[in-house]
């Protein structure tokens, strides 16, 4: 765990490109082709099976995108397993958008968060074969954000609350700050107690220093805070003059969803 006042910084990014493959006994990323500036090099789809196991669940189909849907299939084929679970860790579209066109090529319903019988829920165990896969509500980036803990690899899913490289938007008015950062504490309690010491993102490399990152995400939220802070000091009054000011060391492609976060940080300090 961080030693206490430690100053953070987020690891560089690794100079090998992130294709995907093989990451521990029983997740294999296969990445989907949809690389941009606000997915990194594309959506992970998680394939997660016990070893020799017959049973799969598939976290995040990704983007409507028959090649990748199939290769998905594919794969599951290849090891003479079959898919009994298609999930998804929240509804944006490049998680999301071929989630229904996957369900129907592998029999399989989609399940999220929710209320709907079909639905996950809060702490609940999913059982994939042997593979037990649990639910943790992580609401902020998203409402319907949900993390998959993997208790048997020490991992978790995160989608797009944690990911692989840079920092997530909590995406106002759906997402909330003050939800993001305690989803933020719970898996801050996961990896300080070592329950769980990788993750797996939903887009960019696995993280293997899963209690840096989580900590280091709390303490970047808390440096955006008091930049919002010292920005509404100086006299900015709109959200987009907050961005220009805080967000300024950041790609211009990137302020759309910047603003955004900002918005719920206003909506944060307003509250």
């Amino acid at each position: 765990m961080t030693a206490p006042g430690a100053r953070l910084v987020q690891p560089p990014p690794t100079a090998t490109p992130w294709l995907g493959g093989v990451v521990t006994e029983r997740a294999t990323c296969v990445l989907a082709p949809n690389p941009g500036p606000m997915t990194l090099d594309g959506t992970n789809t998680w394939v997660l099976s016990e070893p020799g196991g017959e049973a799969v669940a598939v976290v995040d189909p990704g983007p409507l995108d028959e090649q990748h849907l199939l290769a998905v299939v594919a794969l599951v084929e290849e090891r003479g397993a079959r898919v009994t679970h298609t999930l998804l860790t929240h509804a944006h579209a490049d998680h999301a958008e071929g989630a229904g066109r996957f369900a129907e090529l592998t029999r399989t319903r989609v399940q999220a968060i929710g209320d709907g019988h079909d639905n996950l829920h809060e702490g609940s165990v999913l059982h994939v074969g042997e593979l037990e896969v649990a639910v943790l509500a992580t609401p902020g980036h998203t409402s319907d954000s949900v993390s998959f803990v993997l208790p048997a690899d020490n991992t978790v899913l995160t989608g797009d609350t944690v990911l692989g490289r840079g920092t997530t938007v909590v995406a106002h008015p759906d997402g909330v700050l003050a939800d993001y950062l305690a989803s933020l504490r719970r898996l801050r309690s996961l990896t300080g107690s070592g329950a769980v010491t990788r993750i797996l993102p939903g887009h960019g490399p696995t993280v293997d220093a899963a209690d840096e990152a989580v900590a280091y995400y709390l303490q970047h939220r808390a440096d955006r805070l008091d930049q919002v802070r010292a920005a509404l000091a100086d006299g900015d009054t709109t959200a987009d003059e907050v961005v220009e000011r805080v967000y300024a060391d950041v790609p211009r492609e990137v302020w759309p969803a910047a603003r955004l976060s900002v918005l719920a940080q206003l909506a944060y300090l307003r509250d």
